[in-house]
């Protein structure tokens, strides 16, 4: 019977009967500790007839989002700020998930009217879908900023503690925190809340270090962040948000010669087309 509403009983959704007053019922389940959010979202109404009463009952969809489909739209708006097509795919390899399981993802969302489906695949979000992960992200940013400058954990770390944290913390608490870190400043890794596609970072005059030409002076600006290894590996090299750095040469064997802080190292051009850098005046004699 759910189903006839367009509703999924396992991610818990949920029919609310209009009143007279045609208002939607308060989230019950704020308090209630469930993994499920409720958004003041209303993607569509249904009117059932009764022949035996003569009269229409209209039901309200309340739409409530799992952690599964909140991971799934945030995947997707992530993986446009990455320049990536965003398809199918693309959020099985992001999510490490099967393709089954993102083909009713996708069933899922396009039927709650998250995301829209183009004729060869391209995925894409709806201003409601769009509204949810931007939720998500400005959460994610607050906790990696917290984790940093509140308790001091390294900035490579800081990623997937918040990918679990997000899904934890309260309206209340990241409005706190807001308040305490305030709005506006890159996370640990230099990026953006706001989506900040590959055009939009070179229309700001940054390049992906790959790029700088030789005898070149850049400052590192933003990292990737869904690379822990590549993180780890890039701090060790001394390559991090703020870290001024010289091209020396770009080699035959598809690795690039840098210098940072005099010490001459080698980086291999895949890693370094994920670290963007804003260019200096190059350094003379």
């Amino acid at each position: 019977m759910l189903e006839g509403f367009g509703l999924d009983a396992i991610d818990g959704g949920e029919i609310d009967r209009v009143g007279g007053q045609g208002r939607d019922r308060e989230n019950k389940s704020k308090n209630s500790g469930s993994h499920k959010r409720y958004y003041g979202i209303q993607p569509r109404c249904r009117s059932v007839r009764q022949p035996a009463y003569g009269r229409t009952l209209q039901f309200s969809l309340a739409l409530k989002i799992t952690i599964s489909k909140e991971n799934y739209l945030k995947t997707i708006a992530e993986a446009e700020s990455e320049g990536e097509p965003v398809i199918a795919a693309t959020l099985a390899r992001w999510l490490k998930v099967s393709a089954p399981a993102v083909t009713m993802a996708i069933k899922r969302l396009k039927r709650d009217g998250l995301i829209r489906v183009g004729r060869e695949g391209q995925l894409s979000l709806t201003s409601a879908g769009r509204e949810i992960a931007n939720r998500l992200l400005n959460r994610h940013h607050l906790i990696e900023r917290m984790l940093t400058e509140i308790f001091g954990m390294e900035w490579y770390k800081v990623h997937d503690e918040a990918e679990q944290l997000e899904h934890a913390v309260s309206e209340d608490f990241e409005r706190r925190l807001a308040e305490r870190l305030g709005t506006g400043e890159a996370c640990p890794h230099g990026n953006r809340v706001d989506r900040d596609t590959p055009q939009d970072r070179r229309n700001r005059g940054l390049l992906p270090l790959d790029e700088v030409p030789p005898e070149a002076d850049a400052a590192v600006v933003s990292v990737f962040e869904r690379d822990r290894r590549l993180l780890e590996y890039l701090n060790g090299l001394g390559i991090r948000p703020g870290a001024v750095l010289r091209m020396l040469a770009s080699n035959y064997d598809d690795t690039l010669t840098l210098s940072i802080a005099e010490k001459p190292l080698q980086l291999g051009r895949a890693a370094a087309a994920k670290v963007w850098v804003e260019m200096r005046t190059a350094r003379r004699g």
